[in-house]
């Protein structure tokens, strides 16, 4: 961990095994173990002419004549230099690394919800990369396009280190479509990837775009007061309208312009009258003044019946 409070870990540490693994037949694995033995070569041939540049009186002519000299033979070997790649990474990686600036630690920090393991594999940094030729601009543009990922940054720290900086959208609410629950953010993002069992104790809403009237609802919310415990979801009308299903199942509609008024009108009613603990199974609050409330089928029926008999 660094003077920030990041985790600082070697590369080859934190993505070991995620390589995919070779199939299991005999071909494959004789032919990789061919490909091994010719990227070796070529290695070593690298190396040995990598000293040969250091040596004193070399001129910068020649030093050209090897870089051409290196896409000539990088043309020629066909699979053998595939090979080389998969190994070795490409020949100026490889050149850039013999150097000092391969990729030796990664520094993350801001990730919650998303491991190291899966932020380097999106990125695809790997041991044989080197920092010359990363590209920066290209790994931020592959965390930014996860929905969970906000904003991110990925700077380069010479000789051989790499930052990343993200910033998580934070789960706000649940989204219900179609049977199907989503955790969102508080732009109305869904965040997929999350076990939606851990937030249960987020607001729910449900419907057809109620995710993006989630700044809506929470204004309703906040507008509900000390009734806020007692409402379990605003299902999102026709979207026009919210209707808060209520702990104990009564439904309360609420109008389309003026819904936080409706929901203070509401607070008033229950401090007085106690209207959310009546038998009933609705209250429409959608007409200014007027209290329309619903009884369950038995009482109503039973109510029309006495009233037919008077």
């Amino acid at each position: 961990m660094d003077g920030g409070r990041r985790l600082l870990r070697p590369v080859k540490e934190v993505i070991e095994g995620l390589q995919p693994s070779l199939p299991a037949s005999a071909g494959a694995s004789k032919i990789d173990l061919r490909a091994r033995r010719q990227s070796r070569g070529v290695a070593s041939w690298f190396a040995r002419s990598l000293k040969l540049l250091n040596a004193p009186g070399v001129s910068a002519t020649l030093v050209f004549a090897f870089f051409g000299g290196i896409g000539l033979y990088a043309s020629t070997l066909n699979g053998e230099y595939s090979a080389f790649v998969a190994t070795q990474g490409t020949v100026p990686d490889f050149l850039a690394r013999a150097a000092g600036f391969g990729v030796k630690g990664v520094t993350i920090s801001g990730a919650h919800e998303l491991p190291d393991r899966q932020i380097l594999d999106v990125v695809g940094i790997r041991p044989t990369n080197s920092l010359p030729f990363l590209n920066a601009a290209q790994l931020r543009d592959k965390l930014i396009a996860l929905p969970i990922i906000k904003n991110a940054s990925v700077s380069k720290l010479y000789p051989n280190r790499v930052m990343i900086e993200v910033e998580e959208r934070k789960p706000f609410a649940l989204w219900q479509k179609d049977g199907v629950l989503k955790v969102i953010a508080a732009d109305g993002t869904p965040i997929p990837g999350l076990d939606e069992s851990r937030f249960t104790s987020l607001p729910l809403v449900v419907g057809d775009d109620a995710n993006l009237r989630i700044s809506d609802y929470a204004a309703l919310l906040d507008a509900a007061a000390d009734l806020r415990p007692r409402i379990k979801a605003g299902m999102l009308i026709a979207d026009r309208r919210w209707t808060l299903k209520m702990t104990n199942g009564i439904e309360v509609k609420l109008p389309e312009d003026r819904a936080p008024a409706a929901i203070a009108e509401l607070v008033t009613l229950q401090h007085k009258f106690g209207v959310l603990d009546k038998n009933i199974v609705a209250l429409d609050l959608r007409f200014p003044g007027r209290l329309i409330a619903r009884l369950p089928e038995p009482l109503f029926d039973a109510q029309n019946a006495k009233g037919s008999q008077t």
